[in-house]
């Protein structure tokens, strides 16, 4: 089976993680004794928030997963195994597919060197601590409170 996961499936998700994106979904399901094996191959771009500038930022995804799914008597998911109700027989795998993309993006998301919204770049760096005078003796700044930490010594025991 195939599916076209698009904006309107990511939209009606409604996951944290990214809202929009084209994926290609294929799915195939082999019957072993009492449990069906299914194999998700996902490709396609997802876009997410960049984390220094909030812009979108397309990602793309290529990952394969499975998950075990048995019939039972009520509905549990183990991490290992999904147990559906066997009166219901119905399985809607909309939220795997969805947590298989997100486990599959890298966990910094950032636009290549020069590509970030560069009004949003100026304002972090207006905002970003500055280095003092005494910079070029390798000190910068520090908070009065914290200034008194730099004289505790530790002594270890031998």
């Amino acid at each position: 089976m195939e599916f076209d996961l698009d904006n309107a499936f990511f939209g009606d998700i409604e996951g944290e993680e990214f809202q929009k994106g084209a994926v290609k979904a294929t799915v195939t399901v082999k019957k072993n004794r009492e449990v069906y094996d299914f194999t998700f191959a996902l490709d396609g771009v997802v876009v997410v928030p960049c984390d220094r500038c909030l812009d979108d930022l397309e990602i793309e995804v290529s990952t394969e997963n499975t998950l075990k799914v048995k019939l039972g008597d009520d509905y549990a998911d183990d991490g290992d195994v999904v147990i559906v109700p066997e009166q219901d027989g119905d399985f809607n795998f909309a939220w795997y597919l969805y947590e298989f993309i997100a486990l599959a993006l890298p966990m910094r998301r950032v636009h290549a060197p020069g590509k970030c919204n560069h009004e949003m770049t100026g304002k972090l760096k207006k905002h970003s601590p500055e280095a003092s005078d005494d910079a070029e003796n390798g000190e910068q700044d520090i908070d009065p409170r914290w200034a008194d930490l730099k004289n505790i010594q530790i002594e270890e025991d031998n």
